[in-house]
């Protein structure tokens, strides 16, 4: 199994505080994607949004989620797929933590408190891995 772990290593690598990916919920039985901020914080993985938008109405329904991160571009590209749920986050301390260490928060909300500003933890469950240049789709499921 040490090649497994060496993979989840290789995959955990490619995330950075702050990258853009695209983050997919489901509207009724229609995928909708849309570009998000994944923020990588702590270990764990979160997205910041406003409160009132489609993808918290859907999320609010059907909490089933998949994002992209795309690694590299053209013919060398690849991506990290995750499955899993969004959380949608109450907790006032862990709001303020996560707002508190996003530099972009305060272009969008002024406080951790503010009505318009939403949390989400990304809960992966299963990856799905294509290194940047090969041919071969990994796969494995998040413990």
């Amino acid at each position: 199994m040490a090649g497994r772990e060496d993979m989840r290593k290789e995959v955990w690598a490619h995330f950075n505080d702050f990258q853009p990916i695209f983050l997919a919920t489901i509207d009724g039985n229609i995928p909708r994607v849309r570009p998000v901020t994944l923020i990588h914080f702590d270990k764990k993985m979160w997205v910041t949004t406003g409160s009132g938008n489609a993808k918290m109405e859907q999320i609010k329904a059907n909490q089933n989620i998949e994002f992209c991160l795309l690694l590299g571009s053209g013919e060398n590209g690849g991506y990290v797929r995750c499955t899993g749920q969004a959380e949608i986050v109450s907790d006032a301390s862990t709001r303020k933590l996560i707002a508190d260490n996003t530099p972009f928060f305060k272009q969008f909300w002024k406080t951790a408190d503010d009505p318009g500003y939403a949390l989400l933890r990304i809960h992966a469950k299963e990856v799905e891995y294509l290194r940047p240049g090969a041919m071969k789709v990994e796969r494995f499921s998040v413990a």
